[in-house]
């Protein structure tokens, strides 16, 4: 109704599991902020995410492609981290099983996809 831009922002772990990973540095979450109020995002180019389905920037001013892309940053094999988006997308999907029936066509229509 509003046309509000939404943003997800990890401003987590990044990398691979706890231990092998590592946080995202605060200096790469306030360029991303930055990139929002200044307007950045707003023009810059997109690659959809598989899976889930969330349209990843290409570049953002300041931050890393590894900090923006997750399987760029992945510190393993390309098949441990699919591995691992896949248990993902079914945790979410089985917690979201408990709640489907109050959801609509369009929140259902958005979940994680194989």
């Amino acid at each position: 109704e509003h046309k509000a831009d939404v943003w997800l922002i990890n401003t987590g772990w990044n990398g691979g599991a706890y231990g092998t990973g590592k946080r995202i540095a605060l200096k790469y979450s306030r360029a991303i902020i930055d990139a929002i109020h200044n307007g950045e995002l707003k023009t810059a180019e997109y690659e959809t995410y598989p899976i889930f389905g969330l349209e990843i920037p290409k570049a953002v001013t300041g931050v890393p492609a590894e900090v923006l892309n997750p399987s760029v940053a992945w510190q393993g094999t390309q098949d441990e981290f699919n591995s691992t988006v896949a248990k993902l997308a079914n945790l979410f999907n089985e917690n979201f099983a408990k709640y489907q029936d109050q959801a609509t066509e369009d929140v259902i229509a958005v979940g994680p996809k194989f």
